[in-house]
C-alpha cells in the first residue's frame, strides 16, 4: 500500500485547485454545474431546496467575470429557480414556495456579497497600481535628479568645447588643429558623462548585492507566487517547467527574483488587451549544454516589432502607455553583474521570449 505523505497530498490538492479554477476549465465547470443544478431541482420534490447550490455557481464567476456578468449570472440562475418550480409537480406546495423564497434570498445575498468582493478588489487593485505608479515615478525623478546633478559639469564643458571647435573651424584659414583638440575635449567629456550615468544607475539601484549559491528553480517558484495574484487577477494559463536536478547559482536572490518578476508583469501587461483564453504565460529552467541555466518567459501577446527588438534594453525607451523605460535596462544591468545574459525573441505567430542566461556555480573558481 503507498503511503501518501501529508505535503505531497496538500500539494495535490493544491494542485487540483489550481486546474479547477485556471480560465480554460472554469467556465465549462460552471456552465455544467448549472445544467446539473437545474435538472436536480427539477426532479427533486418542492421540500428540497437544491436551488440554493447556485450559489456555487456565482463564487465560480467570482474573479472570472466582470460585475455586470455575475449579475446577469444571477439573474439567470433565479430565472431557473423559478422555472424548476413551476415544473416540479411533486411535493408540498407550501413547503415548495417557502424554499423558493429561501433559494432566491440566498442566491441575491452571495452575489451581493460576491460583488462587494468583486468591487474591494479591484479598488485594492487599484491602489496597488497607484502605489507602483508612485513608486516608478518617484525613483525615475531620484534618477533624473540624480543625473542632471552628476552630468551637469561635463554637459557645460561638452558645450564650451563645442563653441570653440565652431569659431576655430570659422576662422580664414581654419585652424584645424585647434578645432581638433576641442572635438577630442568634446569626446572625453562625453565618456565621461556616459561613466557617471552608469555609476548613478548602480548607486540608486540599492544596497550591495547579497551573493550565495542559490538554487534557481527556488528563485523562480518565489518570483512566480509573488506574481500569482496578478496571473489569477488577468485570467492568464500559466505553465511552468522546471528541469530535475539543476546546478546552483552563484548571487543575489532578491536581485534575481527582481529581475524575474519584472519580465513576468511585462508578459502581463502584453496580454491585457487579448481575449481571456488567449492569454499563456509560460516560465521555464533548463541547463544548456555548457551547465549554464537558462530561464524562459514568454508570453502569447501580440509581440514585438522587429525594428525595435534592438532599442529594448535602452534607458528610457519603452512601448507601453505610462511606462518608465528602465525596468529591462536594470534587469539587463543585473543579469550582466552576475555574468549572465539576457535576450528576447519573437515568437510565431505572435508574443515574445525572454531569455537568461547564468552561469552556473562552481564552488572552487567562483568567489
Amino acid at each position: 500500500m503507498t503511503e501518501v505523505v501529508p505535503g505531497e497530498a496538500t500539494g495535490q490538492l493544491s494542485s487540483l485547485y489550481r486546474y479547477l479554477m485556471s480560465p480554460t476549465v472554469r467556465f465549462p465547470l460552471i456552465v455544467l454545474l448549472t445544467v446539473g443544478i437545474f435538472v436536480s431541482d427539477t426532479l427533486t420534490d418542492l421540500e428540497i431546496a437544491t436551488a440554493v447550490f447556485y450559489t456555487i455557481v456565482i463564487l465560480l464567476a467570482v474573479g472570472r467575470f466582470q460585475s455586470r456578468t455575475i449579475f446577469c449570472i444571477a439573474a439567470g440562475c433565479i430565472l431557473l429557480t423559478l422555472v424548476s418550480f413551476s415544473l416540479t409537480k411533486s411535493g408540498s406546495r407550501e413547503a415548495g414556495v417557502v424554499n423558493l423564497a429561501i433559494s432566491i434570498s440566498t442566491i441575491a445575498i452571495t452575489t451581493y456579497l460576491a460583488l462587494k468582493v468583486v468591487a474591494a478588489e479591484g479598488a485594492a487593485h487599484e491602489a496597488r497600481a497607484q502605489l507602483i505608479r508612485l513608486a516608478r515615478v518617484n525613483s525615475l525623478g531620484e534618477l533624473a535628479a540624480s543625473i542632471a546633478h552628476e552630468v551637469n559639469q561635463p554637459l557645460a564643458a561638452i558645450a564650451t568645447s563645442g563653441d570653440a571647435a565652431l569659431r576655430w573651424l570659422a576662422q580664414t584659414p581654419p585652424n584645424l588643429e585647434r578645432a581638433q583638440r576641442a572635438i577630442g575635449r568634446v569626446v572625453e567629456d562625453a565618456n565621461r558623462a556616459s561613466t557617471i550615468i552608469g555609476r548613478v544607475r548602480e548607486h540608486v539601484k540599492g544596497n550591495a548585492p547579497d551573493r550565495r549559491a542559490l538554487g534557481i528553480d527556488d528563485i523562480v517558484v518565489e518570483a512566480i507566487a509573488l506574481s500569482q495574484g496578478e496571473i489569477d487577477r488577468n485570467g492568464i494559463a500559466l505553465h511552468v517547467a522546471l528541469a530535475e536536478e539543476l546546478p546552483a547559482i552563484w548571487g543575489d536572490k532578491v536581485q534575481l527574483q527582481q529581475v524575474i518578476c519584472n519580465l513576468i508583469l511585462n508578459a502581463i501587461e502584453a496580454m491585457a488587451n487579448m481575449p481571456v483564453h488567449r492569454r499563456g504565460l509560460s516560465v521555464s529552467v533548463v541547463s544548456d549544454a555548457a551547465g549554464d541555466m537558462e530561464v524562459a518567459v514568454s508570453d502569447t501577446g501580440p509581440g514585438i516589432k522587429k525594428e525595435h527588438l534592438s532599442c529594448l534594453f535602452d534607458a528610457f525607451w519603452t512601448t507601453k502607455q505610462g511606462g518608465t523605460g528602465i525596468g529591462l535596462t536594470i534587469s539587463r544591468s543585473i543579469v550582466e553583474a552576475h555574468g549572465g545574459a539576457i535576450w528576447v525573441d519573437r515568437m510565431k505567430p505572435q508574443g515574445v521570449c525572454f531569455h537568461i542566461r547564468l552561469p552556473a556555480y562552481h564552488p572552487s573558481v567562483d568567489v
